[in-house]
């Protein structure tokens, strides 16, 4: 157990970040062999048909993570406060309601599979095999949800290592059983998507023996799963708020990609391997914003206002200074990072993604603030402005793609987005300084 509200805040942020960052890394990585495997064994067929449903299942996915992620700030505050009964029946209530809402989740998904994918447009050519691959995935949400809600809980009370470590292991662990079921049995895509469950329930069959033999604290018992309506309501307001925060995020994306879809296909390729680099390039932001939930919810449960304040300032600075560093290679090396994602030599395609990221970069110390604020104020407890935040984005970019982008061509795209950072950080710095939290000194204990 790491302990974040002792120390040099900034240290124990980065520390903390260390391994979430590594994971991150790891997991594009993996995406991109998986995606490999799938293509080289079964052909682009096959592929279109997992790639088709991508946005359902990471839909859900990044609702799930959301969820737990936001139910472990509630862990990490009565670890702060040292509340050990309250950490028990938290870490209870996210076990418990990350596996009842995954359970909701695989009984519609698996009811309203094709309507979905009918929404989706799937082409019928690849419909078998979509519906195949998804509803496998979908029926294994349990295993992924308690793995998910097993990281946040480790990582609620300062252990964000073992978390990668597991995630190493499920990762290497896929890949192999991707190979053993498409090559070996000819299983097919639905061999992709076993693959996938079946590295995710040893996962989470590893993290739970994890937790109950290195941290006595966590090693519940079935009184730890009564859980008073009271906490049970605030895990739930918590986890929501997370949710609904990433999920309106995933929303808006997918609005701008039906309208950059209508620009042919070197907008789209250029668009996708432009969206590709700002990931790697907004990274660090999503690891240090995870990091300052965690962190702002123990100091919290402490009583240490200033250093949440102190935390969230020192982390603003060091995301802005790898802002400037982005700033620099895009402004030189933008067109070499475009040829070797996408392999092209296409003038259009690397000129027009060029010119997203030279546009876009100017503005990414915004999204910093953003992506910090929004986890730092769910640490703290304010699970309104977050959302509000996120909803701003969601209605900018389906406008945008209803009106801006019609009229004025892919410039509606690459200006949509630094134009809706700018309306949606407002409320996010407003709420900020207005806070009593950071007017109060420190004291024994926040509840």
């Amino acid at each position: 157990m790491k302990n974040l509200t002792k120390g040099n805040p900034l240290k124990l942020i980065l520390l903390f970040a260390l391994p979430l960052f590594i994971g991150q890394i790891f997991q594009l990585f993996y995406g991109l062999v998986d995606t490999r495997i799938v293509g080289e064994t079964l052909g682009e067929t096959s592929l279109a048909a997992v790639g088709s449903t991508t946005a359902v299942s990471d839909l859900m996915i990044h609702f799930m993570n959301g969820l737990t992620n936001g139910f472990a700030i509630i862990v990490a505050t009565f670890f702060g406060a040292e509340d050990e009964k309250a950490l028990k029946k938290s870490a209870a209530g996210t076990l418990l309601l990350g596996l009842l809402t995954a359970i909701v989740l695989t009984v519609l998904g698996t009811i309203f599979l094709y309507p979905i994918l009918g929404f989706l447009n799937t082409p019928e050519t690849i419909l078998v095999e979509a519906s195949s691959y998804i509803r496998i995935i979908i029926l294994g949400l349990a295993a992924s949800a308690l793995y998910n809600a097993c990281a946040s809980i480790l990582r609620a009370v300062g252990d964000s290592v073992t978390p990668l470590i597991f995630l190493i292991l499920s990762s290497f662990l896929n890949i192999f059983l991707d190979y053993a079921f498409i090559k070996g049995f000819h299983f097919g895509v639905e061999g992709a998507a076993l693959a996938t469950v079946i590295s995710q329930i040893i996962s989470m069959i590893l993290c739970l023996i994890y937790m109950v033999v290195k941290y006595p604290v966590l090693r519940l018992k079935p009184e730890d799963f009564r859980i008073s309506p009271a906490l049970l309501s605030r895990l739930i307001k918590t986890g929501l708020s997370m949710a609904f925060m990433v999920s309106f995020v995933s929303f808006g994306t997918l609005a701008l990609q039906t309208s950059i879809n209508t620009f042919g296909n070197d907008i789209i390729v250029a668009h996708s391997a432009a969206r590709k680099a700002t990931s790697i390039f907004m990274l660090p932001f999503g690891v240090f914003g995870t990091t300052l939930a965690t962190y702002c919810g123990q100091n919290l449960g402490a009583g240490k206002p200033s250093r949440i304040k102190k935390g969230i300032l020192n982390t603003i600075l060091l995301t802005w200074a790898w802002c400037a560093v982005i700033l620099i290679i895009v402004y030189t090396c933008a067109p070499l990072l475009i040829h070797l994602i996408t392999t092209t030599t296409n003038p259009e395609i690397l000129d027009t993604a060029t010119l997203y990221l030279r546009v876009n970069s100017l503005l990414y110390f915004v999204p910093a603030v953003i992506c910090l604020l929004r986890n730092g104020m769910q640490g703290i407890g304010d699970h309104i402005t977050p959302v509000f935040s996120s909803i701003i984005e969601l209605v900018g970019k389906v406008l945008a793609a209803m009106f801006f982008a019609p009229a004025v061509g892919y410039w509606g795209i690459i200006l949509s987005e630094p134009i809706v950072w700018c309306i949606m950080v407002i409320p996010l710095l407003i709420k900020t300084i207005r806070n009593p939290l950071f007017r109060q000194t420190d004291s024994p204990g926040i509840e």
